[in-house]
């Protein structure tokens, strides 16, 4: 990732199951969404790149609040997006699957 770029983390829930996307915008003005599948894809701009999350219902994780979370069946408190040392060791962790019911 170069210095101008910035990164935003998605989720999808379904059930207790947490399905995270990286939104990852360019300095140069494109973007481009690494997904739980491990496939980097690239958009002409940031607001094309959400739109395609928000069409595949994904949320921004930075814009949930508590009663969001809990409306979508978990706690802020449980969640934290992955991490990895690259993309090779960060696709495992895309999915994640939550403990017993918020």
């Amino acid at each position: 990732m170069s210095a101008g770029d910035r990164e935003g983390w998605w989720l999808a829930s379904l059930g207790r199951t947490i399905v995270w996307a990286r939104l990852r915008e360019r300095e140069a003005g494109t973007a481009e969404v690494f997904d739980c599948d491990g496939n980097t894809l690239p958009y002409d701009s940031p607001d094309t790149a959400r739109a395609s999350l928000m069409d595949a219902e994904f949320v921004e994780f930075d814009g949930l609040d508590e009663d969001d979370a809990l409306a979508r069946g978990f706690s802020l408190a449980e969640l934290a997006p992955p991490r990895g040392e690259d993309d090779e060791a960060l696709r495992p962790r895309m999915v994640q699957q939550l403990g017993g019911r918020a």
